[in-house]
């Protein structure tokens, strides 16, 4: 579906971002591999999550659903069944990955397919520990999906120095680690998000965080647990960057989920001078949540590197965008990951985005944007990648002209509500 969006002159209103996609996904299959019922409040019923829940469906593991709440039924660690047929993962590398940490401690197998974009995603970087920790996984050119994993009830543990910051390779593994007898243990350069270690902890594995080392002790035996998602940060950045660049703007935007592995995005926010404030949302336990206070701010240019891009890798589309209004030079350097997710994004964000009148240079793994710079409507594309899709709606909001953005039902993957909330902050007809 096409998408014609007209400038706003200023954003006003409350905003609740979609529930966090990460921590969703985490807590179906975290709770699948439980005992007893695990209750997940505010989960994320987007079309990425729908896939983690279809495939433990087809495992044997039932859900319910009742309002904005699903109970799991966990059937414990040796509880799944053979997959009732191939299991589709939809567009969702994190279905993929950490189920596939899941898939190789089984006693049968499975296959595992995605659609275009997600077969076009590596799957190497999990397929190595994996094959050292005893299992067999088969990948067309041995790293594209469809991947087929011969399930080793007898996996073994091992210690694992992850060459690149992945929370989803670190996940995968831990998540074979809880069925391996030992200790299993990974080392990352960088420290990437946690949500899968605080997670664990909370269905009571044996979880030990030091630096950059996370380690589990199987086999483990996990109890259900109830989890009240908070809003995701990834969901909540659009509405940031909105806010600061739109006219004369002021948002309120409610619980958030400000992990410190994911709040990278307000870290370079408020560097560049953007206001936002925010206010502690109390009762909230190994994942902190704020209220945050958005007002437009006048931007200055940062230089964005090292290890604070796995803090806040998903929000550089966006980032881009809030730097392309931002006086003199942005330099991103470092971020060549963002070629492997659902579009290569570099090229993607900078193609686009330059299409509307932003002055932007691609590198290898970086972008260079200067500005402020004065966007156009324009005829855009997403390719498909939700990010990139909403980014062109943020833009629209401040550029000359109507913006057609085409192929907007991406977004459909991780915020469904986007477009509706767009509508009403920025109150148009």
């Amino acid at each position: 579906m096409n998408l014609t969006l007209k400038p706003a002159a200023g954003l006003s209103g409350v905003v609740i971002p979609a529930a966090d996609k990460s921590i969703t996904h985490r807590a179906i299959m975290i709770s699948a591999l439980s005992e007893g019922v695990s209750v997940i409040d505010n989960y994320l019923a987007a079309g990425d999550c729908v896939s983690t829940l279809k495939a433990f469906e087809q495992m044997g593991v039932r859900h319910e659903i009742k309002g904005g709440s699903v109970a799991v039924h966990g059937r414990g660690l040796g509880g799944l069944s053979k997959p009732s047929g191939i299991i589709d993962a939809g567009n969702s590398g994190t279905t993929v990955r950490l189920l596939s940490g899941i898939l190789a401690a089984q006693n049968f197998s499975a296959t595992i397919t995605g659609d275009a974009s997600l077969s076009k995603r590596p799957m190497k970087r999990i397929i190595e520990p994996l094959s050292l920790m005893g299992a067999s996984l088969k990948a067309r050119e041995g790293t594209y999906l469809p991947l087929e994993i011969a399930g080793n009830p007898e996996l073994k543990p091992i210690t694992y120095k992850s060459p690149v910051p992945s929370a989803q390779v670190k996940s995968c593994v831990l998540l074979a680690g809880l069925f391996a007898k030992g200790v299993t243990r990974v080392i990352e350069p960088v420290k990437s998000r946690d949500h899968s270690e605080l997670m664990l902890l909370d269905a009571g594995a044996d979880i030990r965080v030091n630096g950059l080392e996370v380690s589990v002790t199987g086999p483990a035996r996990l109890k259900a647990f109830n989890k009240t998602v908070p809003a995701d940060i990834s969901s909540a950045a659009f509405f940031m960057v909105a806010g600061l660049i739109c006219g004369k703007s002021s948002l309120e935007i409610k619980g958030v989920g400000v992990n410190p592995t994911r709040d990278g995005i307000l870290e370079v926010l408020m560097k560049m001078g953007a206001k936002i404030k925010l206010t502690p949302v109390s009762g909230a336990l190994r994942e902190p949540v704020s209220d945050l206070r958005v007002e437009s701010s006048a931007l200055e240019a940062v230089n964005i590197s090292g290890g604070i891009i796995p803090r806040l890798v998903d929000e550089i589309p966006v980032l881009v965008l809030a730097a392309t209004q931002a006086r003199g030079t942005t330099v991103i350097s470092g971020a060549g990951e963002l070629r492997v997710k659902e579009s290569d994004r570099l090229k993607t964000v900078s193609s686009q985005l330059n299409l509307m009148g932003a002055d932007i240079t691609e590198k290898a793994d970086g972008l260079e944007i200067k500005g402020p710079t004065k966007l156009k409507g324009a005829a855009v594309e997403s390719f498909g990648d939700h990010r990139v899709a909403m980014t062109l709606a943020i833009a629209s909001l401040i550029a000359e002209g109507e913006t057609v953005i085409s192929d907007v039902d991406c977004v459909n993957t991780s915020f469904p509500e986007f477009f509706g909330i767009l509508k009403n902050i920025s109150g148009a007809a």
